[in-house]
């Protein structure tokens, strides 16, 4: 075995290889304080039959065992299908390290994450962007790596270098920043409307941060050297570029997707038709796209020509509306060019949160946000099967991106779930999300801080104007020419060079997230970006408060309402009661279906949902009642329940009186009337109210004494 070791952040970073997993194309364990994990790469020694993609594969597999947990489940201890936390660590991992495989690659590379050991200090997901890298750079797989990460917080004004949980509670800022020696290949961030020249502080501090996990595997990959794949470049570019001629640049320039679109599905066809006999189809099909995307790239480097006539800097022309669904709590329609996502607002009472149990964490959920893309979003027929990768990746960055702005759950209690369906996309469908969820969000009454939008930014890069469409765009951006392009669409996002989305408020960002095709992004053209970003953000801002300039003053009449009360901790029990009988029957009292739901948490708060205002105050009231504890000097009035005798002597001792719903106490005879009492009877019967004065309370023994003659004599305070 041996082992690599370099100082990342505050912790030594030790990189293991030769011990386990040997029969893997290349394999390393990376511990990171008492974080450990198991990266894998396995390489097939044959590029796969007719495909024109690289078939990719990354899994990170979640082990509660790494956290020393068995699963909370009854009836499933082992674990299933991957948390969706899992599965955004996958795309984490995937993200940076697939643009550095070359073109024509169609090997199968899949790497495997296997969580062994997690302290609950360090994240696992950002080391496993190393290991993969190391795994990788070990296997006969050309990756053009290594690469490393770090985690950015900002805390306390400074920025801190892979921080641990505990310290992340604190920090305003949560950036993951994946780079070569010398680009940025991926950054995925969180933020509590962190400014553009802060954010591209951190990604400087970042860079600069991440690299001794870069040297420590440049030692790994020289003591463990071997041959690398090698990939044949394809002559059958340049025949079907002859072929076609100039022709494909008119293409690209259609203004309208949908004859844009068929123009170039003939196009492909005439390719295919010309040159089946000495090509595969899938190769044709891989080549004729290679060309489409340097016509376009050529059409914006030399013209600044856009296929839909844009300027660069230029949005399409959106249009938004609130309140279209009559029975939900709240709804907003955003449409941006041929991109449109209509998002729902649901409410719910505390209860409902979401409960999170993965090797992580263990806790509950109040705000969820949804994202579905139905195939005919882009006009396909397919099958619709569980939520793919991208829709749990697209739901999570516009949850990021609204976050920030929710009411704290003291101030609005509610648990809240918003789906936003995917109706038209054409480039940016998440981005629309988060400004539809914005309207649907405000429409439905949510306090929010402040309206949140979102822009994807594109970028096309060519290294010589005099290749035209030979260039290549793996030499770096300061030999050619770029563009960066605002509010990318579909053909944009194929044929560019990065997809950066930004959302933010007016104050800053609240989340980023961006994917390159490049071998890495120059931090000064991510700067650019940025700021023709913010731009194009305050833009989307002011539509939106001509829509809506704040969130609305009432609920939906649909949403249910939650009033809270405090009760004392000893009191939980008694609401509850056994099984959960006693709250059950409050709620079918208070009409079963008004009422939604009671939930009451440790410290004793006590939360009702009710669609029947009326209804809510009623099941309060009555919790109240229950819960109350007599107060020494306090005047009640209450039934008289029984008359209590000795049982030994047979002679009366005194009244039992109600004087809350779950409390009575005695009035002994002596306390009856300002005169002797010979007999009970005489003075009270069963069911009379009276007014009795609290004298006593033994808690230790439950006991409660009370007076008829000290509330209605003299004595009456």
């Amino acid at each position: 075995m041996k082992e690599f070791k370099t100082q990342l952040g505050s912790k030594e970073l030790i990189i293991s290889t030769g011990k386990l997993a040997e029969l893997a194309s290349g394999s390393v364990t990376v511990r990171y304080g008492d974080t450990v994990v198991l990266a894998t790469a396995v390489v097939s020694p044959e590029p796969k039959e007719d495909i024109d993609f690289f078939p990719l594969l990354v899994d990170y597999e979640e082990r509660l065992y790494a956290a020393g947990k068995i699963s909370g489940s009854r009836f499933i201890k082992r674990e299933g299908r991957p948390s969706e936390a899992a599965i955004l660590a996958c795309r984490l991992i995937d993200r940076p390290i697939r643009p550095l495989f070359p073109k024509g690659y169609y090997n199968d590379v899949q790497v495997v994450i296997t969580v062994l050991s997690f302290d609950l200090e360090n994240d696992p997901d950002v080391i496993s962007i190393i290991a993969a890298s190391a795994a990788l750079s070990q296997s006969v797989a050309p990756f053009e790596g290594p690469i490393s990460a770090v985690r950015v917080g900002l805390i306390n004004d400074k920025f801190v270098a892979n921080p641990t949980e505990t310290e992340m509670e604190n920090s305003i800022l949560d950036l993951v920043v994946a780079g070569t020696k010398e680009k940025v290949m991926m950054l995925e961030a969180g933020s509590k409307e962190v400014d553009e020249k802060t954010m591209v502080e951190a990604i400087k501090f970042g860079q600069k941060a991440l690299q001794p996990g870069i040297e420590v595997q440049k030692d790994l990959i020289t003591e463990t050297k071997h041959t690398l794949q090698e990939v044949e470049e394809p002559e059958i570019i340049k025949e079907i570029k002859k072929y076609l001629g100039k022709k494909i640049a008119d293409v690209v320039t259609q203004m309208d997707k949908a004859k844009r679109e068929e123009q170039i599905e003939a196009f492909e066809k005439q390719i295919l038709e010309n040159f089946e006999g000495n090509y595969k189809q899938v190769e044709l099909k891989s080549a004729f796209g290679n060309i489409l995307e340097k016509a376009v790239r050529e059409a914006v480097i030399e013209k600044e020509l856009r296929p839909d006539g844009r300027k660069l800097d230029e949005i399409r022309p959106i249009s938004m509306e609130v309140g279209l669904l009559p029975r939900t709590h709240g709804s907003g329609l955003f449409t941006r060019g041929q991109t449109q996502v209509l998002s729902i607002v649901t409410l719910g009472a505390p209860g409902e949160e979401q409960i999170i149990e993965t090797m992580e964490e263990e806790g509950t959920k109040r705000y969820m946000h949804h994202y579905n893309f139905p195939p005919f979003a882009t006009g396909e027929a397919k099958p619709m099967r569980s939520t793919s990768r991208r829709e749990i990746g697209h739901g999570a960055l516009a949850e990021r991106a609204i976050l920030p702005v929710l009411p704290n759950h003291d101030e609005f209690p509610y648990t809240i779930r918003v789906v936003s369906e995917v109706l038209a996309s054409n480039g940016s469908s998440s981005m629309a999300a988060t400004c539809g969820s914005t309207l649907a969000l405000m429409d439905a009454g949510i306090p929010i801080k402040a309206p949140v939008a979102g822009i994807a930014m594109g970028l096309m890069t060519m290294d010589d104007p005099s290749t035209s469409l030979d260039s290549t765009r793996d030499k770096p951006l300061g030999t050619g020419k770029y563009k960066i392009l605002t509010d990318i669409q579909g053909i944009e996002d194929f044929a560019g060079d990065m997809d950066f989305k930004i959302t933010a408020t007016k104050k800053g960002i609240t989340a980023i997230q961006l994917d390159t095709k490049l071998k890495g992004m120059e931090i000064e053209i991510l700067a650019e970006a940025l700021q023709r970003a913010r731009k194009a953000n305050d833009e989307i801002l002011a539509k939106i408060d001509e829509v809506l300039s704040e969130p609305r003053k009432e609920l939906s009449k649909y949403a249910p309402r939650i009033q809270t009360l405090k009760i004392s901790v000893e009191k939980i029990g008694e609401v509850i009661g056994p099984g959960g009988k006693t709250i059950r029957k409050l709620i079918e009292e208070c009409g079963g279906k008004e009422v939604t739901s009671i939930d009451l948490e440790d410290d004793g708060t006590v939360t009702v949902a009710s669609t029947d205002s009326a209804m809510g105050e009623k099941a309060i009231t009555t919790i109240e009642n229950m819960t109350k504890e007599v107060v020494v000097g306090q005047i009640y009035e209450g039934p008289v329940t029984s008359i209590l005798k000795d049982r030994m002597r047979g002679n009366e001792i005194g009244a039992i009186v109600q004087v809350l719903p779950n409390q009575d106490g005695l009035v002994h005879i002596s306390q009856i009337a300002n005169q002797r009492v010979e007999k009970i009877e005489d003075f009270l019967k069963i069911g009379q109210v009276v007014k009795v004065k609290v004298m006593e309370v033994d808690k230790e023994r439950g006991r409660v004494s009370l007076s008829i003659k000290a509330a209605n004599g003299p004595e009456r305070e």
